[in-house]
């Protein structure tokens, strides 16, 4: 459910999605707001659930993970219990960054940062080969990163 939000709130949202580090007095600055009602806005949301949680942005090649592949899935059973047994198995799968359940004719989206081939093939076996409920699935193998983020278009159309 939506958390109402005005016109300071969206804007110190931008802000801290471009740097969470950014000082709080500095955000002040940027959207015409004090320090402290800049800690109360960012503490309320963060209550709210609105800010999930801050984190760093860790560059996948400076860590020897270069690798980005898009995996579809598609299930044998939608049973529930087999679906959850699945999520929570891409959960906990370190390598994968995001997993979207979808609709349509696959059943599952993936996005894994990875080594190299050899760990995603390591990984196939594991996640897919070894698991009765996985139909099949089909790999895309990232050639460039033109985009990546998680950042939420927060600012109203003006």
């Amino acid at each position: 459910m939506a958390v109402a939000l005005d016109v300071f709130d969206r804007k110190l949202l931008a802000e801290v999605q471009r740097d969470a580090h950014t000082p709080q007095n500095e955000l002040g600055a940027r959207v015409n707001l004090s320090t402290a009602a800049v800690n109360r806005r960012l503490r309320r949301m963060a209550d709210d659930g609105v800010i999930d949680r801050y984190t760093a942005v860790v560059s996948p090649e400076k860590v020897g993970c270069p690798l980005t592949i898009v995996t579809t899935v598609e299930v044998e059973s939608e049973q529930i219990d087999l679906l959850d047994t699945m999520k929570r198995t891409f959960e906990l799968c370190p390598q994968i960054q995001q997993c979207y359940y979808v609709a349509g004719e696959w059943d599952f989206v993936l996005i894994l940062t990875v080594r190299n081939m050899e760990q995603y093939n390591d990984l196939t076996r594991q996640l897919f080969f070894a698991n009765n409920n996985v139909k099949r699935f089909k790999t895309l193998v990232s050639m460039s990163r033109v985009k990546v983020g998680l950042n939420v278009p927060v600012e109203l159309d003006e």
